[in-house]
């Protein structure tokens, strides 16, 4: 246990006595009640990364109707009714086509939004996220 002692230091006011706060076990050390020490606190700034990114891909298959693809494009990625065509045409033709690009959390449940709608529907579409 510590317990505090005051000691004299001379040096501290005109009238030559001052009672000084010092540990008991403070006696040994050098520079004890000479002065304050100083110590720089520096913060240091954490470097922060943008999250990596997932594409959201749609499947061609031969039994999904190419209306379904366009009220899916709509509705789960908010795509007007050209683009939405556009994009089911590529996929008509290139048997795959982007929906978006998303951070991991909202590419999952997009995949799985359209996953559910289309088993829902009685449609064996297809849709798959990979990493940007």
């Amino acid at each position: 246990m510590l317990t505090l002692s005051s000691s004299i230091d001379p040096s501290a006011s005109p009238e030559g006595v001052a009672l000084v706060p010092r540990m008991a076990n403070d006696e040994g050390r050098t520079g004890g009640a000479a002065g304050p020490s100083t110590s720089v606190i520096t913060k240091t700034k954490p470097k922060t990364k943008r999250p990596n990114l997932y594409r959201v891909l749609i499947l061609n298959d031969d039994y999904t109707p190419m209306e379904f693809v366009v009220h899916v494009l709509e509705k789960f990625f908010q795509k007007d009714a050209e683009a939405a065509t556009k994009i089911m045409l590529h996929v008509h033709h290139h048997g795959i086509g982007e929906c978006g690009v998303f951070t991991y959390e909202i590419a999952e449940t997009k995949v799985t939004q359209v996953m559910d709608f289309a088993r829902k529907h009685q449609h064996p579409l297809q849709c798959v996220m990979e990493k940007k």
